[in-house]
């Protein structure tokens, strides 16, 4: 079943389909009817002589610069390849098959007065697997996201680079080898391909599907540290969520009472006279409060990019009044602000559960508060066990933390002073996808350590649910009863972690 384009409804799981799992698309009648109505306000103005921003004016500073109507389509095919200055590593398949159909769908909206033809060939190009080589760095979220959009409509008109059946090659043999036929750009059709908040969009899209994963799973590892740690369930308990009424933090804490219900472990802890603890390190008993402030943020990025799926982020726009009368406006939707903004958010959630994964590491591997054999080995002095493991979690952790600095207060003036103010939506965007990553190898490693310490606490058992998931984390590392390299163990939890094979157990 294909995903049907109206750019009017399409939603986070259809753009995973088709992003990571190439699912077939195509454009719905409602969407070519309204693509034809705004179409021919625009054809009506370049008969008429009338001015208009980007139809028959130069771009930007350039605004003022009238262009002939011989010239007109020249222009279009002229600003394409001046804005392809893209640089720096190329996006994913996943990334640039994500820009594609967002970038389909905003046009699919009818807003744009592009032909029907210019998003059926997108369409044809994600069917096919036509991917243009797009460079991650460029754009500083002004006019959205120019250069990155620039790299992919060079494709659409037979220029540029793709990458077709795993070869890097020119856009037009490309095209040609997958049977379509490049656009010939007509008034407004560069413009509109190159308008928009995609590049940044597509990233962050991604980035919160991932996140979504990483905070379910981050719920699994401190539920097995809670019990290598003898911690206490009480924190958890519904009333304390109720009482300060966060979404997030009561979906933590009902996750942690599932994962260790019937845990051997937290009951021996109960009755033992010689633990004197009164409440646990706050990495434990604010497990909730943390994790759910963090599943809120991500929430709220979720919600601001969910009205970015399905919005005309062009410039000028064309509004239709009747059969043969329309507005064309200029404004400013396609400024990335709301994304950026988004983006800085996502990128503190990831920071911050990061954080609080590596601290839970530091309790277990810390003699002085785990209660356990120093490091996690049974012979601690001959062996090191997880003690750089942690440093290593400690670095990752840092990491993080400057990565997270805000990008959309910065700005910096470009094109003449006439894009004075700019959101950073792109780096901002960029970045999460490295911070995601140094995150899944922070949870890897407190999963391994957590599993370990339930070894040692052993023959005494976890809950249910947790042990289905030390033995998932078994099935990638097993025991550590004398010191080996533990980099492929974290590497190999880690592919596994991404997979949501450890966040699938709370669903």
């Amino acid at each position: 079943m294909s995903v049907a384009l109206s750019g009017n409804d399409l939603t986070f799981p259809q753009l995973y389909d088709v992003a990571l799992r190439g699912e077939q698309v195509q454009l719905t009648a409602s969407a070519i009817e309204r693509m034809k109505a705004s179409r021919v306000v625009v054809e009506r103005l370049v008969g008429s002589g009338d001015t208009a921003y980007g139809i028959n004016t130069g771009f930007g500073k350039l605004a003022s610069v009238r262009i002939s109507t011989e010239q007109v389509r020249q222009l279009q095919v002229n600003l394409v390849r001046s804005h392809a200055c893209g640089l720096g590593a190329p996006l994913s398949e996943a990334e640039t098959r994500a820009m594609m159909l967002l970038r389909a769908n905003a046009l699919a909206k009818g807003f744009s007065g592009v032909r029907p033809q210019v998003v059926e060939t997108l369409c044809q190009m994600l069917n096919t697997k036509v991917h243009p080589l797009i460079p991650s760095q460029g754009s500083v979220g002004a006019s959205g996201d120019l250069a990155p959009l620039a790299h992919l409509a060079q494709v659409v008109i037979g220029e540029g680079r793709a990458v077709f059946q795993g070869k890097v090659l020119p856009g037009g043999e490309a095209m040609k080898h997958a049977g379509i036929t490049p656009v010939a750009l007509q008034a407004k059709e560069g413009l509109s391909l190159l308008n928009g908040t995609q590049g940044m969009l597509a990233l962050l899209s991604l980035a919160l599907r991932e996140a979504d994963i990483l905070v379910d799973t981050a719920d699994v590892a401190a539920a097995l540290s809670l019990d290598a740690l003898r911690g206490s369930p009480g924190a958890f308990d519904a009333r304390i969520m109720h009482a300060r009424a966060y979404a997030g933090a009561a979906t933590t804490a009902r996750n942690l009472a599932h994962l260790n219900e019937g845990s051997q472990i937290r009951e021996s802890h109960r009755s033992a006279e010689k633990d004197k603890r009164v409440q646990d390190a706050y990495s434990l008993r604010c497990t909730p409060q943390v994790h759910g402030a963090v599943r809120d943020s991500l929430a709220q990025a979720r919600e601001m990019a969910a009205v970015e799926l399905n919005s005309a982020t062009d410039n000028p726009l064309v509004f239709v009044r009747d059969a043969n009368n329309g507005d064309i406006i200029s404004g400013g939707n396609f400024h990335g602000q709301p994304l950026a903004m988004a983006a800085d958010q996502a990128a503190i959630a990831i920071a911050t559960l990061g954080g609080i994964v590596e601290r839970r590491i530091e309790q277990m591997t810390n003699p002085l508060t785990s209660m356990l054999p120093a490091f996690l080995t049974p012979e601690p002095g001959l062996n090191s066990g997880f003690m750089i493991a942690q440093v290593t979690a400690a670095a990752l952790t840092s990491e993080n933390k400057a990565l997270a600095t805000p990008h959309s207060v910065d700005s910096i003036s470009t094109s003449g002073n006439q894009e004075d103010y700019v959101s950073m939506g792109m780096s901002g965007a960029r970045r999460l996808e490295h911070m995601l990553v140094n995150l899944r190898h922070t949870i890897a490693i407190e999963l391994l350590c957590a599993c370990q310490g339930i070894d040692l606490l052993a023959p005494l058992q976890t809950g249910a649910l947790a042990k289905k998931a030390y033995q998932v984390v078994r099935g990638s590392s097993h025991k550590v009863s004398e010191d080996r390299p533990l980099a492929a163990d974290i590497e190999a939890l880690s592919t596994v972690v991404a997979g949501g094979t450890l966040s699938a157990l709370l669903r």
